[in-house]
């Protein structure tokens, strides 16, 4: 049987196998395998001892799928190379020798392939001049990871010694496989981390405690509120309405706070369905449901010693919100597809848009729920309750909004200004502001004129979609329609084209009305 190599230059040589001979083999081939962690680089190290030692004329190795039921190439094989043996990944088809390894979990030694040659790819191997051929289970600590295959041209003289030295060897490379996988799953989980982690912190560049602007007192008292409240790790409940700001707040308290080294998590609750809550915010281990190929950290845990925001806290439907409570009161997590708890040390900040005593009496809120998350609470005010702040917001945001956009800021004359400062605002800060944006990019360096501003209402803005009764009283509801006719009229008060025709009033009535409320016609010419 041709098996070691006796002296540099032969071909191995027949020779009675011994046990350090077997050995000195399995050493040769553990150091040359183990100090390389590439499986190109392990690959080749391995051929290249086995052949100082064996004849063969096919060596290759498969990683086994179990849930997809397939096999794939480790690397390219060495040696002989079968018609059809070029695919990446296969079906683990019956009749094929791996498929015999896999479900026996023992070596399947084939003396003469052409007893077998009802299966495809034993004709191929046959084509290829093989003649024999013996496989491997790749196993570690009960794990089948794949299989070991090598093949001849010509068939050995002794088997039985093959065989044993063979299962050594498989044995060597399995533990080597194993390693390469574990420190490939490490190194997918690390980059995955990075990425959710600048993901993370990228998405806090927008919010600076400098943008968020205000003058008025009311404001003043709920920053100086935020501030005696960061440093206290109780649960925070911040309620407003949309767009007043409720994200900006949770995030300068974590950015003061002893946590704001750390990560802050946000959790979009509304986006949140069954089907994703528990991995979502809990995590996953690998193969913990169709498509979890690798293992994922969740909010809770990402948001480890630091803060965790859950917004619109209201929108979770009932029976998830029966899981987050056990969280918060435990303070640790499972993984889906782990029973191993994990403990955790989170700030949680929770908002919402609703009136959650209301919540709870309607059935959408638990009580347990809203006793833990309302320990501390900050209510935000909407927009037209500080309009103190508003001029100032339009001076700044239209600064900053110029600014981003590389163009000179449109100019906002006093009548503009003490009518958005009326405007109602149904959207508070952010309707604001995507006003003013849309103003930057419509008039850079011009003058913004109330017909502009009743344009952009006009041509489907954020502001159209709010009725007229949103104003406060009947005095500004008539105040408004009797500018927007204007705007639609280009000023004209009478006639059959003017603004009295269009409110259907009588043209003295409607100047008794543009007195009474100070609207100038020329405004709008």
């Amino acid at each position: 049987m041709k098996l070691l190599k006796e002296n540099l230059g032969h071909r191995p040589s027949p020779m009675r196998w011994n046990l350090n001979t077997r050995y000195k083999i399995l050493l040769e081939i553990n150091n040359a395998v183990i100090t390389n962690f590439s499986i190109d680089d392990f690959f080749k190290a391995l051929s290249r001892e086995l052949r100082k030692h064996f004849e063969y004329d096919r060596l290759s190795i498969f990683i086994y799928d179990s849930e997809a039921q397939s096999l794939a190439y480790l690397t390219l094989a060495d040696g002989v190379q079968p018609e059809g043996f070029e695919k990446t990944v296969r079906p683990l088809a019956s009749g094929a020798i791996a498929r015999m390894v896999i479900q026996s979990r023992e070596p399947v030694i084939l003396e003469d392939i052409a007893k077998y040659s009802e299966h495809p790819s034993i004709v191929a191997m046959i084509n290829a001049g093989l003649t024999s051929t013996m496989a491997f289970p790749l196993i570690v600590r009960n794990h089948l990871l794949g299989t070991m295959h090598m093949s001849f041209k010509t068939k050995p003289d002794n088997w039985k010694d093959l065989k044993e030295i063979f299962t050594d060897v498989s044995n060597q490379v399995a533990i080597a496989v194993g390693n390469m996988a574990t420190i490939a799953q490490l190194e997918e989980e690390k980059q995955n981390l990075e990425r959710e982690k600048r993901y993370l912190m990228s998405s806090t560049d927008d919010y600076q405690p400098s943008n968020f602007l205000y003058v008025s007192q009311v404001m003043v008292d709920i920053m100086k509120l935020a501030e005696r409240v960061a440093d206290i790790d109780a649960p925070l409940l911040i309620t407003g309405e949309t767009g007043t700001g409720k994200d900006y707040i949770a995030r300068y308290i974590h950015s003061i706070s002893p946590r704001r080294d750390h990560l802050f998590v946000k959790v979009n609750c509304p986006a949140l369905t069954p089907s994703l809550f528990e991995s979502e915010l809990f995590g996953h281990v690998k193969g913990a449901f169709t498509g979890a190929d690798i293992a994922r950290i969740g909010r809770f845990e990402m948001a480890d010693k630091g803060t965790i925001f859950l917004d619109e806290i209201a929108e979770l439907p009932v029976d998830l919100q029966a899981k987050l409570l056990q969280v918060l009161q435990e303070n640790q997590i499972e993984r889906v597809g782990d029973n191993q708890p994990i403990k955790t040390n989170f700030r949680l900040i929770a908002a919402t848009n609703r009136n959650l005593a209301e919540s709870i009496e309607d059935g959408t809120i638990r009580q347990d729920l809203y006793y833990r998350l309302n320990i501390l609470q900050i209510q935000l005010p909407p927009l037209r309750e500080r309009k103190k702040d508003i001029p100032y917001l339009i001076m700044k945001m239209n600064e900053m909004e110029s600014a981003e956009i590389k163009r000179q800021e449109p100019k906002y004359p006093d009548k503009v200004i003490e009518f958005l400062t009326e405007y109602r605002w149904p959207g508070n800060i952010r309707e604001l502001k995507n006003l003013i944006k849309r103003m930057a990019i419509l008039k850079p360096g011009e003058v913004v004129s109330l017909s502009d501003i009743h344009n952009l209402v006009n041509i489907g803005g954020q502001m159209d979609n709010h009725p007229l009764h949103d104003t406060t009283t009947l005095a500004e509801n008539e105040k408004l329609c009797i500018e927007r006719a204007l705007v639609q009229t280009k000023g004209i008060v009478g006639g059959p084209e003017g603004a009295a025709k269009i409110l259907d009033i009588p043209k003295s009535t409607l100047q008794y009305r543009l007195k009474k409320y100070g609207v100038k016609p020329s405004d709008y010419t």
